[in-house]
């Protein structure tokens, strides 16, 4: 009787003492992003912020960019999807990303941008009308920082069609 009285008197000891909370984990970059809708904001602008760049939009001096930002625009709806899903895939998100080209499946960032002929100066002034649209959009230091590293780790890729003159 006397163990069952010390069992008891432990546990409800145990009771009262503070619990420790475990350990919280930090958040996704999709989470402190705002999830699918705040993105979908984002890459919204973006898109239509690239259309209207100077250099890499409908007045481009390379010829590839240029003819997409004005005879393809119909097609930017669902590029705007496709890179809404991207961006939330590539931050922890809980959607897949599946690059498409019209009659194609599984089409890599190398094949999608060959035929643009990205140079690495095109490149970089999509990431700063990128970072442009981050600070529009309020987005804070480290996520910005985050979300421009994401994007510069694919510029091999995305420039592998320029051949320099």
């Amino acid at each position: 009787m006397k163990s069952l009285f010390a069992i008891v008197s432990l546990f409800t000891v145990a009771l009262t003492l503070p619990l420790q909370a475990a350990p919280e984990t930090e958040k996704s970059l999709y989470e402190r992003l705002g999830g699918v809708f705040a993105i979908a904001a984002v890459v919204d602008h973006f898109s239509d912020a690239v259309v209207q760049n100077p250099i890499v939009g409908k007045t481009s001096k390379n010829p590839a960019l240029k003819e997409w930002h004005t005879k393809n625009l119909g097609r930017l709806p669902g590029l705007k999807f496709m890179r809404t899903l991207w961006v939330c895939e590539a931050t922890g998100g809980p959607f897949k990303f599946s690059p498409t080209k019209p009659g194609k499946t599984e089409l890599g960032l190398e094949e999608a941008h060959r035929d643009l002929k990205i140079s690495p100066e095109e490149f970089d002034e999509v990431a700063a009308e990128l970072g442009r649209t981050l600070d529009f959009a309020k987005v804070p230091a480290r996520e910005k920082g985050e979300v421009l590293a994401a994007f510069a780790a694919h510029k091999n890729e995305v420039t592998a069609g320029y051949k320099a003159k």
